[in-house]
């Protein structure tokens, strides 16, 4: 094997790593616009807050 082959091992092998990193890194972003979508879903479903009373009116006590 000559140094040029060497080289080109190398190469392609640091080539291989980068198309694999940017597949990974790009599936990651995906991901995490999905998990952020659905953040802002449940972001629009109403919260269950401690001071609502049973009847749904905040900060009233049953009584």
């Amino acid at each position: 094997m000559t140094a040029d082959e060497d080289d080109d091992d190398r190469g392609s092998a640091a080539a291989s790593r980068r198309g694999r990193l940017k597949l990974k890194l790009r599936e990651n972003l995906k991901r995490r616009k999905v998990q952020a979508r659905e953040r802002g879903k449940v972001g629009d479903a109403p919260s269950i807050d401690h001071e609502t009373s049973p009847g749904g009116e905040v900060g009233k006590a049953r009584g």
